[in-house]
């Protein structure tokens, strides 16, 4: 196989993942060559403190196809995805966890949907094999939030299970969590996107990354992948109609106090709605515009001194 220009790259992120590691490769490997196309592997090690890495060199060093980044510390799944994507080679993507909870016999089944004409497929794990209160109930939750506030519906954001045009993931920029918004950031570029039911499985081996907590960093997130996608060219629109209804509001508020002040000589000074309104009206314009603008400073940054979310100390057959 020339493994030069591939036609599939597979981007695996990891994390303390050492038990899950030898039968993975095991799997994948055996579904790939079925594809009979040529193809890399690209393990990322997002700063594995278990023996991990020990195990991606192991693999590594008897098939030139595998190919090893190494992350100086833990950046999280997101930096790890963007890392994988950034090396890969492909005209195709797909992105799988290194749990086990992914099927690799599934990856034949995305690509021949994206040979239809997508630009990206999307796994829905239809009998997924978590805990319900904490990882499934607030999943679905989180679905149909995004799938309302971006008009890209999927019943599976969370899954990793993807496939990609590499044309179309490689123009995307990812910081912090925001590796499952790519289906719904993609739009802003005029991707299509679809999704098919895929095999989950239960975890074996370690232990999940992922718990409830997460939940409010995902609704957060929705709001900046509304932000990113329809207002980016246009903040003027958020913040002008925002900053106009709080002022039609603060004005009312003021000629209604003068009015009481004026014409029934009443004292306003110290009545808790004047306090109150200045300070919830400021704290939350504030903290708003705050967030946005930081999110937005951070991507300028990186662009400018074209830096990356991650540092890379090591690779392996690049």
């Amino acid at each position: 196989m020339n493994y030069e220009k591939p036609y599939l790259s597979v981007v695996i992120p990891a994390y303390n993942e050492e038990d899950n590691i030898p039968i993975l490769y095991s799997k994948l490997k055996e579904a790939l060559q079925k594809l009979g196309k040529d193809y890399e592997v690209i393990f990322v090690d997002d700063g594995s403190t278990d023996a991990t890495w020990e195990k991606l060199l192991e693999i590594s060093k008897k098939d030139e196809s595998v190919k090893l980044i190494r992350f100086r510390k833990n950046y999280g799944q997101t930096a790890a995805m963007y890392a994988g994507f950034q090396h890969a080679c492909g005209n195709v993507i797909v992105t799988l966890d290194a749990d086990l909870q992914n099927d690799p016999e599934d990856i034949p089944k995305l690509i021949q949907k994206l040979e239809e004409g997508y630009d990206i497929v999307s796994g829905w794990r239809v009998n997924r094999k978590d805990a319900f209160l904490s990882r499934r109930l607030p999943s679905i939750i989180a679905n149909k939030l995004i799938s309302m506030v971006t008009g890209v519906n999927l019943h599976d954001y969370g899954c990793t299970l993807k496939a990609y045009r590499s044309e179309v993931v490689k123009k995307l920029e990812l910081y912090g969590d925001m590796h499952r918004f790519l289906p719904a950031l993609a739009k802003r570029i005029g991707a299509r996107v679809t999704e098919i039911p895929v095999n989950h499985n239960p975890r074996i081996y370690g232990k999940s990354k992922y718990g409830i907590g997460r939940t409010i960093r995902v609704i957060l997130d929705i709001f900046l992948v509304k932000f990113l996608n329809e207002y980016i060219n246009k903040p003027m629109y958020v913040f002008g109609s925002l900053g106009f209804i709080l002022l039609s509001l603060g004005l009312l508020l003021l000629f209604y106090l003068i009015f009481i002040k004026v014409f029934l000589d009443e004292d306003i000074g110290r009545r808790p709605l004047l306090i109150l309104s200045v300070l919830f009206t400021l704290a939350g314009i504030q903290l708003i515009s705050t967030g946005i603008i930081a999110e937005l400073l951070v991507r300028i940054y990186y662009r400018t001194k074209e830096d990356k979310p991650f540092v890379i100390e090591e690779k392996v057959n690049f």
